[in-house]
């Protein structure tokens, strides 16, 4: 199946609108993913992490999905997350977002379990085995407390759904230990906005972003630039974005983007509880960073958008 699989570019992990009774809002969610294509990123993710994931029914994440596969139109890959509680759980989940029409799962560890590398590793074999989908698997030990390590990844070789591997650890000497023991086995991409030009320099193929939901013609700039070795020019604009893309790694990222969205008037601010508004302190550094961002807007050289 791995042959079949094209996923390449910047992928915002698109954020999930609510109105203020808490409510999915279907219709802003539609109008956040479809602008975000309008701009020109390479694929979505939705119901990942910055989608608020966990906080989401299994009715609402296929609503959702289906809202996503209706803004995309086949223009690009759509990626459903999918973070659940036990690994058969997650095959139903993975099976019946696949049904709705995406390209891919973004799979998680199981949650909250804090397990063992030999069970992390057979989570993923269980879904791949009772899926017919594509799977990316989802590192990110901080948020999550499981450490899918490259020797882990690497024991999934076999599993021919398993396709890609997206690392949110920061560490960026995973992407070659991987490449060294199974070569181009599977498609790499970061998933920790502020090392993007640094994981692309080691072979990332693609970057699920959470900031390139506010600022989707700069991320797939960086990329573009990046992956054409055209370093000197991507540098000016990665370092303009560095304090934006610092608020990824944060363990409140889905309310600093979403605050961020809101500035940029790209979507609304609000979270599910039990994730809340930012403190004022919080909300007060967001903003001063936004602004300095939005002021000093850098020039964007020509790479085909």
């Amino acid at each position: 199946m791995s042959k079949y699989v094209n996923w390449s570019g910047v992928f915002p992990a698109v954020t999930t609108q609510f109105n203020d009774d808490f409510s999915i809002n279907l219709e802003k969610t539609h109008e956040v993913i479809s602008n975000v294509i309008r701009d020109g990123v390479s694929g979505l993710v939705v119901c990942g992490s910055v989608g608020e994931n966990t906080s989401l029914t299994a009715e609402e994440k296929i609503a959702v999905t289906e809202v996503a596969v209706d803004a995309s139109r086949g223009r690009v890959p759509v990626i459903c997350g999918v973070a659940e509680f036990t690994s058969v759980q997650a095959a139903k989940v993975a099976n019946a977002v696949r049904q709705v029409g995406v390209d891919g799962v973004m799979l998680m560890p199981a949650l909250v379990y804090g397990s063992k590398p030999f069970e992390t590793a057979e989570h993923y074999r269980y879904v791949a085995k009772h899926t017919d989908v594509p799977l990316m698997v989802y590192n990110n030990p901080p948020i999550y407390k499981n450490d899918v390590t490259p020797d882990i990844l690497i024991s999934l070789a076999d599993c021919e759904n398993v396709v890609c591997f997206k690392d949110s650890s920061g560490d960026t000497r995973r992407f070659i230990d991987v490449r060294n023991e199974v070569g181009d086995r599977f498609v790499l991409f970061a998933g920790l906005d502020d090392v993007v030009l640094e994981s692309i320099a080691v072979g990332a193929q693609g970057w699920v972003s959470g900031m390139s939901n506010v600022f989707p013609k700069e991320g797939e700039t960086i990329f573009r630039l990046a992956k054409a070795g055209r370093f000197a020019e991507a540098m000016p604009i990665y370092e303009w974005l560095m304090p934006i893309l610092h608020l990824d790694a944060r363990a409140d990222l889905v309310q600093c983007i979403k605050l961020c969205e809101a500035i940029a008037g790209r979507g609304s601010a609000l979270t599910r509880p039990p994730r809340l508004a930012l403190p004022e302190a919080d909300r007060v550094y967001v903003e001063q960073i936004m602004a300095k961002a939005l002021a000093k807007r850098p020039h964007l050289p020509d790479v085909g958008l």
